[in-house]
């Protein structure tokens, strides 16, 4: 098996003593699916933000697809979030553009031909069944149908890690259920998958692994969902 994702003691120091992660291990092998899951302030962000590269952790080694991130030039950063599609909580969609046009913004910053956009952007969107509402605008969308619009544009470039911080944390349960379910597809066609959240109801549903934080140790880890003990 391929680490995806390597963690290697990582410690992350914020100024005033605040350590929102101590001493972090965990490999995650490509093509797995894990939840990463505690309470509010057990580093779950933080995890998440250190491999987008958005911070550097202040001792330990963070790789992602085998570059270490703490090592990595700022010119090399936009390469490395290019190949990671992020879900956020907040869907961060902008509501001036269409729906194909908040989808398309992925592939467009990757400089492929309008053609190819087009093609790509109108098959996610009939796979998500979001076709009917190429031409809305995002204030006009319910909140499941905004983080599918979300989900469809962290997926249209067949990244190869998908990272989701609280995807459904502002949806009721069934929507989070359609959400959850939409990103295990993309796990299906062999995307990482990596989901923050603080919902034991999803975690119990899907049977796959699940990394316990808090106060930013790694405190346990275990299989959840279906006959997981």
């Amino acid at each position: 098996m391929v680490a995806m994702i390597t963690f290697a003691d990582v410690t992350k120091r914020y100024p005033g003593g605040i350590i929102a992660l101590d001493g972090v291990s965990v490999d995650i092998q490509e093509g797995e699916f894990v939840f990463v899951t505690g309470p509010s302030g057990a580093g779950k962000t933080t995890l998440i933000r250190l491999l987008l590269a958005q911070e550097k952790p202040s001792s330990g080694q963070v790789l992602v697809a085998r570059r270490n991130v703490r090592a990595l030039r700022e010119s090399s950063i936009p390469f490395l979030r290019r190949n990671i599609g992020v879900v956020f909580q907040d869907f961060r969609l902008i509501d001036s553009r269409t729906v194909f046009e908040n989808i398309a913004v992925t592939l467009e910053v990757l400089g492929l031909p309008q053609k190819t956009i087009r093609t790509r952007v109108t098959h996610i969107m009939d796979l998500l069944g979001l076709g009917h509402l190429m031409k809305s605008y995002p204030p006009m969308l319910s909140g499941g149908e905004q983080q599918r619009v979300a989900i469809a544009r962290a997926v249209v470039n067949d990244p190869p890690l998908i990272v989701a911080d609280e995807p459904t944390g502002n949806l009721d349960p069934a929507l989070s259920v359609e959400v959850m379910d939409l990103l295990k597809e993309a796990n299906g066609r062999g995307a990482t998958v990596i989901v923050a959240t603080h919902s034991r109801e999803l975690m119990e549903r899907y049977r796959t692994r699940c990394i316990y934080l808090e106060r930013g140790q790694k405190v346990d880890e275990r299989m959840t969902g279906g006959d997981a003990e």
